[in-house]
């Protein structure tokens, strides 16, 4: 049996990490009653840090 050692990160830690290299989300959501769908909910989403070394896709490249 190996022992693995447990080890707890903070929310801000996680965060980080994760803003660092970017997360995209995607999910569906759907309301339904009686096999009659009401209400359909698409979730995109790419949420990333802002970096100084990353052009602006909105700048003018005159």
């Amino acid at each position: 049996m190996t022992v693995v050692e447990r080890r707890e990160v903070a929310l801000v830690d996680l965060l980080d990490r994760l803003l660092a290299g970017g997360v995209v989300i995607t999910g569906d959501i759907t309301l339904r009653i009686a096999d009659v769908d009401l209400v359909r909910i698409d979730l995109n989403a790419l949420i990333s840090s802002v970096n100084e070394n990353v052009p602006s896709p909105w700048e003018d490249l005159s």
